[in-house]
């Protein structure tokens, strides 16, 4: 084998030597889950009803949606947050949707854009966007947008239509839901699949602090004042509030951790799991190295070996001559 061979194998070796700490890293999972949250710490919630909802359960992805609205005529702008408990073992798929729609910043800056008082509040159309100035009834496609992927209606018998519950806006068809959701702002068990005959509507997840921001929400003055009494359709166009309902941002900040046991665990499991990935990356470049080396070894050894022969057998033909 020649120099310029030996070079370029040793050269391979050494990018891949290079190439292995970052390949064995892998994805790390978003911060916010491993951010433990005391359901203790939430004292403005929804009216406790007796189902498994009214209980936090480990791992629970939390959320905390920013918002920013008028409480009534002439008065001053209200700011707060709303912080929602998600239910993935009962929901998977919608739950996943919705995650996905926070962590890709949906829904950060658009407002609510139904709000009927002693029912819902909706929101989640990424068209319902303020163009300047705030004007009810604008832009027109508001209310009817998304993102154009939709997911099936998925329904478990531990979810109902709890106040405080959050649920997936959706059109005619089952499933049809899309981005839109909205907040129940009293139980209204009449959207639980039970009590219809067109499959109902879905919950995911509940209010576990910032209820009076979601009732103060529901009582914002809206362009045509209706009362929720005859309305039990989620995806009507009624109730546009007249003053924007503006949601400034969403973002995931946590899981459920009811008994403390992600308390003080998380940066000692990080930093475990970063150690051990160094001392795995180590190994196999030390691993690696040495197959490099033992490789230039033989390859210089052989090239001894060829050049000796080569002595020999030139001082051979010169004796024979």
């Amino acid at each position: 084998m020649g120099k310029a061979s030996k070079q370029r194998i040793v050269l391979s070796i050494l990018l891949v030597v290079l190439l292995l700490p970052f390949s064995v890293t892998g994805e790390e999972e978003p911060a916010w889950k491993s951010n433990g949250i005391d359901p203790s710490t939430w004292s403005d919630g929804p009216v406790v009803e007796d189902t498994p909802m009214q209980y936090s359960y480990f791992g629970d992805p939390v959320f905390a949606i920013n918002v920013t609205y008028s409480p009534d005529h002439l008065q001053d702008q209200v700011s707060g947050t709303i912080i929602i408990e998600l239910f993935p073992q009962w929901a998977p798929i919608t739950v996943e949707n919705m995650i996905e729609h926070i962590e890709d910043g949906l829904y950060d800056g658009i407002f609510f854009h139904r709000v009927i008082n002693d029912f819902v509040t909706q929101s989640g159309d990424p068209e319902c966007r303020t163009n300047g100035v705030y004007v009810p009834g604008f832009p027109l496609q508001c209310g009817s947008g998304g993102t154009g992927e939709t997911i099936p209606l998925e329904h478990n018998e531990n979810l109902s239509h709890v106040d405080g519950a959050i649920g997936m806006a959706r059109g005619t068809e089952e499933d049809s839901a899309d981005s839109q959701w909205y907040i129940a702002e009293t139980e209204a068990h009449g959207l639980d699949p039970e009590n219809r005959d067109d499959g109902g509507y879905a919950t995911f997840g509940i209010v576990r602090d910032g209820m009076s921001h979601v009732r103060a929400i529901a009582e914002v003055p809206t362009s045509d004042d209706p009362t929720g009494t005859n309305l039990d359709n989620p995806f009507s166009t009624a109730g546009r509030p007249l003053y924007e309902v503006k949601i400034n941002t969403i973002e995931m900040i946590g899981v459920a951790d009811p008994d403390g046991e992600l308390s003080g665990k998380a940066s000692v499991e990080e930093s475990g799991s970063g150690a051990g990935t160094a001392i795995i990356a180590l190994l196999l470049v030390s691993i690696v190295a040495g197959v490099a080396y033992f490789v230039y070894q033989k390859n210089s050894q052989e090239e001894v070996k060829i050049y000796e022969a080569e002595l020999l057998d030139e001082n051979d033909a010169s004796s024979t001559t």
